[in-house]
């Protein structure tokens, strides 16, 4: 594992990263509007493949000898591999649709892992200046100040948050519908922010009780919010309740007091 003072370069510098990444999503934010259907998605591509750059080039001056997965590199160059070593996992626009919205859940995801455990993650939401930041072992932090999960015990007083999913075939979407209307009994209420990272983020500031989502974008969705809500005191699971797998596009989290519930309440088979 590394040594402290590294953990703290590490987190440092990915902090650094995501402000500047965040200048450039605020800049754009407000101009998405007079952009063509045709365009918008291109425009979308241009703003989050410059917050890549940006991030990779500035994590890599610092971390030179560390790998790299971005959504961006990955989408265009395929599917690529994590290993033991010191990995960069990045989504320089997580809410890519409320971006083209002008809807303000957007943040930029960055997670380091080492021996494919999640050690760093830094989640920035540049348009409400919101920072979650997380290391291991070492507490998770919003804004600079500690977080904690919430202590609510109760599925029926929970709140709960999930998303759509990108996919719109109708036995995706059936699954996806029937799973909301048989929660939606047990929890207090439902909410879809847009924002898988942030989905994550809100559960270790207690500001969400409970969250799920299978089929997610990739590891870039929740590398750096496992390691704050792990940190925040919650728990982060396979919505069958097996263990978490950072690969397997599937994430539940939770504060611990109504793990076992949730995981009884949500029907995962699709």
């Amino acid at each position: 594992m590394a040594q402290n003072d590294s953990l703290a370069k590490f987190l440092d510098t990915a902090v650094d990263a995501a402000k500047r990444a965040g200048e450039i999503i605020r800049n754009g934010f407000y101009q998405t509007k007079n952009v063509e259907h045709k365009g918008q998605v291109d425009w979308v591509t241009e703003t989050d493949k410059a917050c890549e750059d940006l991030i990779f080039n500035h994590l890599k001056q610092q971390f030179p000898t560390h790998k790299f997965i971005g959504e961006e590199t990955t989408a265009a160059c395929g599917a690529t591999e994590l290993t033991d070593e010191p990995t960069w996992i990045v989504d320089p626009l997580d809410g890519t649709t409320n971006f083209v919205h002008g809807f303000p859940f957007v943040c930029i995801s960055i997670g380091l892992t080492i021996g494919k455990i999640p050690i760093v993650g830094v989640v920035y939401n540049p348009m409400m200046d919101e920072l979650f930041t997380g290391v291991h072992g070492q507490g998770a932090f919003f804004n600079g100040k500690p977080i904690k999960v919430s202590s609510q015990t109760e599925l029926v007083k929970s709140l709960l948050a999930t998303e759509a999913g990108t996919k719109r075939d109708k036995p995706t979407l059936d699954a996806s519908t029937n799973r909301i209307n048989s929660l939606l009994f047990k929890v207090r209420s439902l909410r879809m922010s847009g924002s898988c990272a942030l989905n994550l983020c809100g559960i270790a500031c207690g500001r969400l009780d409970l969250f799920y989502e299978l089929g997610f974008g990739g590891p870039w969705d929740v590398a750096a919010g496992v390691v704050i809500v792990e940190e925040a005191g919650g728990l982060v699971y396979d919505p069958s309740g097996k263990d978490f797998d950072i690969t397997a596009q599937r994430v539940a989290a939770s504060n611990p007091h109504v793990k076992d519930a949730f995981i009884e309440a949500l029907p995962t088979s699709e």
